[in-house]
């Protein structure tokens, strides 16, 4: 009510400003009022809302004073007077009150340090406080006594299961390793059971302590019960470290680690850990024992540097062991090999910050500071082994998926799955810490702003997870039919073969497919993404239809190289691996874009041609291909001698294995293809399946160069060469292959083959 009667007072003192404003630009009062009539109007209007003002407590802001109306012209001076406009009011706000944020963190810090006496004297009586002979209880070395037994026989336990299972559990080791597969899951399973057994042994001789000899609401039950509760947690909180590092086992061991350095960083995790539970246990206690706040921020602050000290000792003695554990796991996961080559320098920042944020906690009395540096510990601790465990579970499953080997570097779908599943991990992680520091730590926002903010960050994190989820699997899907070369270009060029085998149609359009279905997905999800944030995509869906018109009316070419290649690629005109002619070049077909394909010449020159340049193609490499060449013989040559002899050369190629599953037809001789003056011209052909004819070719002459003089059949002698001619209408490709030499019947000449393209 006092802010409405507040609004209502100003809203009048601004009419009454506004109407002095316009009175003064008017040479006379309202009509039918006398100025002095008007005049008494303004000042009892004014004084209302002043003492209305100060009624509600507004003192500072003083009364306008009154407003004198406008004189009437004085027909004497000829002139009309003006009146002055009402001087602006002066509010004067007070200067705040009390020292600053800086001055009240220096006082507690004060505060703090003055209370190490205290502290001192609350550590001391705690000794004093377990001794409880007087009342009938235990003495304080009996109390210490029993604790430390049962203590002892809590551990022991563990210690003697381990060591009566030992066999056991060296025999599931034994088949733990990845290339079993799901087997090798479950001998970690058990394992892990038998490790549980230990566990389970101290939980049971330890409540069985606190149920036999430490009940009642005594000072020394409560602190037996926590002290055997803590070691309950600490060899469970191990057990973690146990199963991933595995000292004595390392057959099982899921991380990347040397068994010397392994077993030196589980034995100090257990020292680090076993001190971190015991200092909180004597916090406990110092709050059992009504420690003052100060007093407790002293051991705050004492406890916080013997924890980062053994921290950044952990860090440090365990650098080896540690790079070979993050190094393991830069495959999938290449933050995690980053952080592992800079270990000491990333993990003692990251200990160093915590303890400086305990610090300032407990300095300041923000009790929130701790939980949130314990949480931020446990979920990074946390996400390590979540990597670990995933990693070592997807190895497993992708070497039973591929037959009892181990993982190979193909993408499978439980690493599709894996990388997802980690996705979402880290996000869940990230936000859990966000709100931690950002909502109970700093009180940049309460719990209700902060579900405000991250309502509509939710909906855009899951439709962008969705669409990651989406590409992810329809990578997967797509990878088996892309293209890929079976032999480099340098092989190429030294085998002097083709790359590879002409790829599917399928295979040839993938990369196509590809480019469409990510710029898709990407658009929809930035899309949706965009309107949970409130941001209206009516303009943009507008502007970007304008956008792509306006492109295609002052791009035709582009336009038309697109649709052309579209049309070739649905023509099926050519595929990726084949060898195509189309009038401008002719070349092995290497890949292509959105309006142009590439092609390798067999010399080794790369063409670049616009699909609406590519004209009318000949695809050389399409199911088969016929391969004819002439060679010239001595014009006495026994045709038919000629003709069975080609015939058993071609029956013995049949039966190489490196060509007889290329050739379809075999080699033969076709005929005499011409009669010159001295020689005759007999054309020679087979049928193969297109990708490497030039070997075959390669092979079929260097037979008949070999097999032809020792049967009395002679090559024609033109001058020192012997001339393979190409019949016409042959591939290019395969008539400029290379052939080998070899000699003729004439020991006096050195024979060659020229090719006739």
């Amino acid at each position: 009510m006092p802010t409405f009667m507040r609004a209502i007072g100003t809203s009048i003192l601004t009419l009454v400003f506004f109407s002095c404003a316009v009175s003064a630009q008017t040479p006379a009062p309202p009509p039918g009022m006398t100025p002095e009539q008007f005049n008494a109007l303004v000042d009892a209007i004014s004084n209302s809302v002043t003492e209305k003002l100060k009624a509600e407590g507004v003192h500072d802001a003083p009364a306008s004073p009154p407003v004198a109306a406008p004189k009437a012209p004085d027909p004497a001076s000829g002139s009309k007077s003006k009146a002055k406009p009402p001087a602006p009011a002066i509010v004067r706000t007070g200067l705040p009150e009390g020292p600053g944020p800086f001055a009240v963190f220096i006082e507690r810090a004060g505060n703090v340090a003055r209370a190490l006496p205290t502290l001192g004297a609350k550590l001391a009586s705690i000794p004093g406080l377990l001794d409880q002979s007087a009342s009938g209880g235990r003495g304080t070395s009996a109390f210490l006594l029993l604790l430390g037994l049962v203590a002892v026989m809590a551990l022991a336990a563990e210690a003697v299961l381990r060591v009566l299972m030992s066999g056991f559990r060296h025999r599931l080791a034994a088949n733990a390793g990845p290339k079993h597969g799901l087997r090798s899951l479950m001998n970690l399973a058990g394992l892990a059971m038998l490790d549980g057994l230990g566990v389970l042994a101290v939980w049971l001789i330890c409540n069985a302590a606190i149920g036999a000899w430490f009940t009642g609401p005594a000072g020394q039950n409560k602190l037996a019960a926590a002290i055997l509760d803590g070691i309950f947690y600490w060899r469970l909180y191990v057990l973690l470290f146990l199963i991933v590092l595995r000292p004595a086992l390392p057959q099982a061991r899921l991380c990347e680690a040397a068994d010397q350095d392994a077993r030196g960083m589980y034995a100090r995790i257990e020292v680090v850990m076993l001190m971190i539970i015991l200092g909180r246990i004597l916090g406990q206690v110092l709050l059992a024992i009504q420690t003052p706040i100060a007093a407790i921020g002293a051991y705050q602050v004492i406890a916080t540097l013997l924890y980062v000290s053994a921290f950044v000792w952990l860090v440090r003695s365990s650098r080896h062991a540690a790079a070979q554990w993050l190094g393991g796991l830069a495959k999938a996961a290449p933050v995690a090999g980053a952080v592992g080559r800079n270990w000491v320098s990333v993990g003692t920042t990251f200990f160093l910050i915590l303890g400086f944020t305990q610090i300032y906690g407990a300095l300041s009395g923000l009790i929130y500071i701790a939980q949130a540096m314990l949480l931020t510990l446990v979920l990074v601790v946390g996400v390590l082994m979540f990597e670990t465990l995933m990693q070592a579970f997807v190895r497993r499953l992708d070497s039973q998926l591929i037959g009892r080997t181990p993982a190979s570097d193909l993408p499978k779908l439980p690493d599709v799955v894996a990388r997802c599943v980690r996705v979402a991990v880290l996000i869940g992680v990230a936000v859990t810490i966000a709100e931690s520091w950002v909502v109970q730590v700093f009180g940049l926002a309460d719990e209700a702003q902060w579900d405000q903010i991250t309502r509509s960050s939710r909906t855009a994190g899951f439709t962008l997870f969705a669409a990651f989820v989406a590409w992810e699997l329809f990578k997967y899907a797509t990878d088996p039919y892309m293209a890929r070369k079976s032999k480099t270009a340098a092989e190429a060029i030294t085998d002097g073969d083709a790359a590879a085998a002409p790829a599917s149609r399928i295979s040839t359009m993938m990369p196509l497919l590809r480019i469409t279905g990510a710029v898709l997905i990407t658009i929809v999800a930035v899309m949706i993404a965009l309107e949970s944030f409130g941001v209206n995509i009516t303009p943009l869906i507008a502007g970007a239809s304008v956008f792509g018109i306006a492109i295609s009316f002052g791009s035709q070419t582009l336009v038309r190289d697109i649709v052309s290649g579209i049309f070739y690629l649905s023509d099926d005109a050519f595929r990726v691996g084949e060898y195509i002619d189309c009038g401008k070049a002719k070349g092995t077909v290497e890949g292509f874009t959105l309006r142009s394909i590439k092609l390798r010449h067999q010399n080794g020159q790369v063409h670049t041609i616009p699909f609406g340049q590519l004209g009318q193609i000949t695809n050389f490499s399409r199911d088969w291909i016929t391969v004819k060449f002439n060679l010239r013989f001595a014009r006495d040559t026994d045709i038919e001698k000629l003709r069975k002899a080609s015939k058993k050369i071609g029956a013995d190629m049949m039966e190489v294995p490196a060509i007889k599953a290329d050739i379809l037809a075999p080699f033969k001789m076709q005929g005499v293809a011409d009669i010159a003056d001295n020689a005759l011209l007999v054309r020679f052909k087979f049928t193969a399946k297109p990708g490497n004819p030039a070997a075959i070719q390669r092979e079929a002459v260097k037979r008949m160069f070999s097999v032809f003089p020792a049967m009395g059949i002679e090559f024609a002698k033109e001058g020192a060469a012997v001339v393979v001619q190409a019949a016409p209408g042959s591939m290019e490709r395969t008539s400029a292959a290379p052939a080998s030499a070899a000699p003729t019947a004439d020991p006096k000449a050195t024979p060659s083959l020229a090719a006739a393209g």
